[in-house]
């Protein structure tokens, strides 16, 4: 595989997250009730805190050499998702 298509292949993995977590967040209530897009954008960056937290969960599982550091970095990132998904949804 030569360096153009593996670039585009990354490219494009990342342009799907991005529009995954845009629906996930709710990209299409702003647009039906006339309403700033303000929540999806934050939404989107909590998303990916959490990615972010599972990534390093997951090298966490893989690794050897750095087994703590990785999983206490993706759980507090994980707890630092939740918290500002439930600040964000308004129940604190």
């Amino acid at each position: 595989m030569n360096k153009t298509s593996s670039k585009i292949l990354i490219g494009s993995k990342y342009i799907y997250l991005v529009a995954f977590f845009a629906l996930l967040s709710g990209l299409f209530y702003p647009l039906i009730n006339n309403k700033s897009y303000d929540g999806v954008i934050i939404g989107v960056l909590i998303l990916f805190v959490g990615l972010g937290g599972g990534v390093l969960l997951y090298r966490a599982a893989t690794s050897e050499n750095r087994r703590g550091i990785f999983l206490g970095g993706g759980f507090v990132l994980m707890a630092i998702s939740l918290y500002y998904i439930i600040q964000l949804t308004g129940r604190a």
